[in-house]
């Protein structure tokens, strides 16, 4: 990647839904360069997809949490896989530290978040976990 790949990277981290001329316009290149920049970053699986950010008070009553795991041994690729198929799981980042691996949870409910954390809790190789319920954000 270089230097227009990575500007370009960025408008769409900012807006994902700029159009190629506008992209081609804040770049100073050509809508072709940006329309095969943009394939090339996906066939190479640098760009993986397209999301939709909410305000964090745009769902009022949903609970969202992170959990902190540790793993037991080398298992770590093998929590993150069954971690990956976990629908409550928004998130997932490997660490350092006393923890291993941080995930960010969204739950509609306690009783959601309580199955959601059970059932983390039941991958075999999960030494330990601590949660902490996400309560007010001051910056974004």
């Amino acid at each position: 990647m270089d230097a227009l790949d990575q500007q370009l990277i960025g408008l769409l981290r900012t807006n994902a839904r700029l159009s190629i001329a506008a992209l081609a316009y804040k770049l100073k290149v050509s809508r072709g360069t940006v329309n095969n920049r943009i394939e090339k970053l996906e066939k190479d699986g640098v760009i993986v997809g397209y999301t939709v950010r909410l305000r964090p008070d745009a769902q009022p009553n949903e609970i969202h949490a992170w959990i902190s795991i540790a793993v037991e041994g080398n298992e770590t690729r093998a929590v993150i896989a069954k971690l990956l198929g976990e629908p409550g799981i928004e998130e997932i980042h490997d660490t350092n530290g006393r923890w291993d691996l941080l995930a960010s949870l969204r739950a509609e409910n306690l009783s959601e978040l309580s199955t959601i954390l059970e059932r983390i809790r039941l991958i075999k190789a999960i030494q330990n976990t601590e949660t902490s319920i996400h309560l007010q954000t001051f910056r974004t």
